[in-house]
């Protein structure tokens, strides 16, 4: 058993992205060994997303290339797992008959016993899990400076367009002794940032901790210098959330909050449950709390019944908030997504020129924006180097580029020299 290989290839959000590294600690305690080829796997897995079709075509694309080592190695076994796993099924495998197995988000526990499976008969496991959010995996993170920790499986909020309740489920929170213990960990091993990840953190309860509680108890935790969260539903941003992230010191002065779009009308049939006035008192509730934060977004283009005048309310938006960026995307139906059935689905064509509008004017007002950085002192956490020093973020989730070989982990203040569209550069005083 000890030397077998593991290839993992991931696709998606950082939610998929944390789950890989629960596989991958799953499969490191059995002996594997994580390599950088799937020629050089005994086991290959590739944890998929659904949120787009593009993911998915990329998916399907790395699938048919090691159609040929399947031929090649008989018992290696390949694993698809993921969103695009819970939401194709059966499909998936009679489509592409070389998937040993198919397992869900839910289900990914159940990899322990799969690899020990001397069985050849295909499996699919999509059993929806209620107790997945009791279990404290073990994670093989790459990365030694920053750690996801999960918070809360699932979403109930069923925007029309995701299908992240139907490939997730209904939304779990994690007992809050459980995250905090696993947190006290990462502090104690030298991590310096946390991220806590859920489809929407600010409904995270556990009995009397709620979201901002919990805040505030990992605010406590030592060794641990920052924490950041994704993602915020703006229905659920509070006064008191905003009043704890002003009054928490090691919590970032960044949130991504998704706007997807600017006109009542496509928000209503996206089901998203507030209104673009009241999103936009957030964003003047959370500048007046914390004035030098960040504010990124999620916009969607091209949805069902998107006329000129609705896209045109996206473009006063973007231009009225001046966000520090943006994941912008064209409208993509997804299976079992209550958008698939509304009418007036728009083009593909103006699909992409909305798209192309909507990332130059977001380009100008970025560039903009990181001008307002130059000559001022910032916090910056090292997190990896390249050829020409070391690259790190700002409390504001800014990449800063320094010219220095200065330790991976280290807090360091740095004068900002210049800034360009999609990073700073500066040098350490």
């Amino acid at each position: 058993m000890q030397g077998r290989g593991v290839y993992i290839k991931t696709f998606g959000c950082q939610m998929n992205e944390h789950d890989s590294e629960k596989m991958l600690g799953i499969l490191s305690s059995k002996g594997f060994i994580e390599v950088d080829e799937p020629k050089k796997a005994d086991i290959i897995i590739f944890n998929t997303c659904a949120i787009r079709e593009k993911a998915e075509q990329k998916f399907l694309s790395s699938l048919g290339k090691i159609k040929y080592l399947k031929k090649k190695k008989p018992k290696l076994k390949v694993i698809v797992a993921g969103c695009s796993a819970q939401i194709q099924g059966q499909a998936l495998l009679n489509r592409i008959h070389f998937i040993d197995y198919i397992i869900g988000p839910d289900n990914i526990d159940k990899i322990e016993t799969i690899v020990d499976n001397t069985d050849e008969t295909k499996q699919i496991i999509l059993d929806e899990n209620p107790f997945i959010h009791l279990i404290d995996f073990p994670a093989l993170r790459q990365n030694k400076v920053k750690a996801w920790v999960n918070i809360i499986y699932g979403c109930d909020n069923f925007c029309t367009y995701c299908i992240v309740p139907f490939s997730r489920g209904k939304e779990r929170s994690r007992p809050a002794e459980n995250i905090l213990k696993e947190i006290k960990m990462l502090g104690e091993m030298g991590y310096k940032e946390v991220t806590l990840l859920g489809q929407n953190v600010n409904s995270y309860r556990d009995q009397d901790t709620d979201f901002p509680k919990l805040l505030e108890r990992i605010n406590k935790i030592k060794g641990i210098e920052r924490i950041r969260f994704v993602t915020s539903h703006p229905k659920d941003l509070s006064e008191r959330l905003i009043n704890v992230m002003r009054n928490c010191d090691k919590v970032c002065e960044h949130i991504h909050l998704p706007l997807q779009a600017g006109s009542d009308k496509i928000l209503k049939l996206m089901n998203r449950k507030y209104t673009f006035d009241e999103y936009l008192d957030k964003i003047y509730l959370l500048r007046e709390k914390i004035p030098n934060i960040s504010i990124t977004t999620d916009i969607i283009v091209g949805f069902p019944q998107e006329e000129d005048e609705d896209f045109e309310k996206t473009v006063y938006a973007l231009n009225k908030i001046q966000f520090d960026g943006i994941f912008a995307f064209k409208f993509s139906p997804r299976p079992k997504s209550p958008a698939l059935k509304l009418k007036g689905h728009v083009s593909d064509a103006v699909k992409s020129e909305r798209l192309t509008k909507i990332l130059k004017i977001q380009d100008e007002i970025t560039e903009t924006k990181n001008k307002d950085y130059e000559e001022t002192i910032q916090e910056v956490l090292i997190e990896d180097k390249n050829e020409e020093g070391v690259i790190g973020r700002t409390r504001t989730n800014k990449i800063v580029k320094i010219c220095s070989n200065i330790p991976i982990g280290e807090s360091v203040k740095v004068k900002i020299l210049k800034a360009f569209r999609h990073s700073l550069s500066g040098e350490i005083l």
